[in-house]
């Protein structure tokens, strides 16, 4: 069990079957966002992020591509490692399901496992879904197909597998659920799987047969098969931090994870249970976020209604990207976006709004108090974010410091203050001196959210000044041509 003051912190892993979106730079920037605030709460965080690199999609599609397919997770695997270099991402550790370390973590959780009695082979007869790589139930399909990838053919499949006994852990999980209220945030989404847990668990399978499909880690003991990708895939927040075999990995778990709703059931019960098999103690939270659309539309290329975040950092930049998605994102719904919000947030909230006042306080301190100095350069953070951080609500933290930035402007324009500094300038220079502490309060608490721009601010507002423009104006795109956000 870890000490209070340490957190271990993992997003899922993107699946390395096609380039980067909005959705991964959304949980990437979620989850760093968190790992920033605890560790300016002065807590050891280890953050986890990766790639999730085995499993039918990445085979056909490397066959389709004419690769092997090692090659092709790895020129994959460098552009979701790319995009977490460019967003800022403060990971401890990039983890790959390809490296060796997790695979002999893999195997050996398997064989816990099995030596648990969970783990049995038999003929495996199912609905699969290959963009999900899961099995479906006719209660989970919407007229005979995915409801989440209704434009791919279901596969009928009889072949023998290895099973793992899910069935067994109805009542560890729906004690487990009754015991920790918070185990899953929202309330909603644990509601949603304690009455998927309700309706009756079935044993599913977790391994394939290696002639047909090669692409995975080799099952102990059993050569002709290979692990199912979401039974090795799961193991990596285990492996991140060196079990079974570095004994520190004891003074990191339990994990708090982030997924995305369509992960729900996977992270929520299915790995639980394994957990569980294991002799390995629970996650300690689960938080589950929404998805991104546009124009009200899941994003596809068909559609035309792709956004993609590098276009969005190269219209704007990355920490306006990281503002987008913090600030203008639902943190457990769906959120949508389109170009022209972005746009007009850009203009309104970061180019009009923050840049703007920053820069009329800075050119007001520099002639009239260029000697200031915060009176904490680390001030304890407000009560109104911490209570926000805690409910994992980003947009409500960074509604807390844009209170301070309105603070601001209604008190520069209800007493004139370019004017009170010349008129009266003690009174002026109090005021100028209120401005200059809560611009510092919210630099110092913007880091988590945005930190280059958190630093520019502290750069602009303390002596030895140094001015940049924060958010120019003009500088998006908006709707216009060329493609381009």
């Amino acid at each position: 069990m870890p000490l209070e003051s340490r957190r271990y912190l993992t997003t899922t892993l993107p699946y390395v079957n096609s380039e980067p979106h909005l959705g991964h730079a959304l949980e990437f920037t979620q989850a760093d966002a968190l790992a920033r605030f605890w560790r300016a709460q002065g807590w050891e965080v280890f953050f986890n992020v990766g790639t999730d690199e085995h499993g039918q999609k990445i085979y056909q599609k490397a066959l389709e591509a004419g690769e092997d397919p090692q090659v092709y997770v790895d020129r994959y695997a460098e552009r979701f490692e790319e995009l977490c270099r460019t967003l800022g991402i403060s990971y401890t550790r990039f983890i790959r399901t390809t490296d060796p370390q997790h695979t002999a973590a893999a195997q050996e959780f398997w064989r816990r496992c099995e030596a648990a009695g969970d783990i049995y082979k038999a003929v495996y007869q199912t609905k699969y879904c290959v963009g999900c790589e899961l099995e479906k139930t006719d209660s989970e399909l919407v007229d005979g197909r995915c409801p989440l990838h209704p434009n791919i053919e279901l596969e009928e499949r009889e072949e023998e597998n290895y099973f793992f006994r899910f069935s067994r852990y109805q009542e560890p999980l729906l004690r487990l659920y009754g015991e920790r209220a918070d185990f899953v945030v929202p309330d909603e989404r644990l509601r949603e799987v304690r009455a998927f847990v309700e309706r009756g668990l079935k044993d599913f399978s977790i391994s394939r047969l290696r002639e047909k499909m090669p692409w995975g880690i080799p099952v102990p003991g059993d050569p002709t098969h290979v692990m199912y990708v979401w039974f090795d895939a799961l193991v990596n927040y285990l492996s991140a931090i060196g079990w079974p075999d570095d004994p520190a990995w004891e003074t990191w778990w339990p994990v708090i994870q982030l997924a995305g709703k369509d992960n729900l059931r996977q992270q929520a019960a299915m790995w639980q249970a394994m957990l569980l098999s294991a002799g390995v103690e629970p996650s300690r939270q689960i938080i589950i976020h929404g998805f991104i659309t546009s124009q009200g539309q899941k994003m596809s290329k068909t559609v035309g209604n792709v956004i993609s975040p590098l276009e969005i950092i190269d219209a704007y930049g990355v920490e306006a990207l990281r503002y987008f998605l913090l600030r203008h994102t639902h943190p457990f719904e769906d959120t949508d976006i389109t170009r022209e919000r972005l746009a007009e947030w850009y203009e309104a909230h970061l180019a009009n709004g923050l840049g703007n006042t920053v820069a009329r306080v800075a050119a007001l301190a520099e002639k009239h108090l260029p000697d200031w100095r915060p009176r904490d350069e680390h001030p304890p953070c407000p009560p109104k974010l911490a209570d926000a951080m805690e409910r994992y609500h980003y947009a409500d933290a960074m509604d807390a410091l844009w209170e301070e930035l309105a603070f601001i402007d209604e008190d520069m324009a209800k007493h004139r203050t370019y004017e009170l500094v010349r008129a009266q300038p003690e009174e002026g220079r109090a005021r100028l001196a209120e401005y200059l502490e809560r611009l510092w309060l919210l630099a110092m608490w913007l880091s988590p959210f945005m930190p280059q721009t958190a630093a520019t601010i502290r750069d602009a507002l303390a002596p030895p000044r140094r001015t940049a423009p924060l958010f120019p104006r003009g500088k998006n795109a908006g709707s216009s041509t060329k493609g381009r956000v």
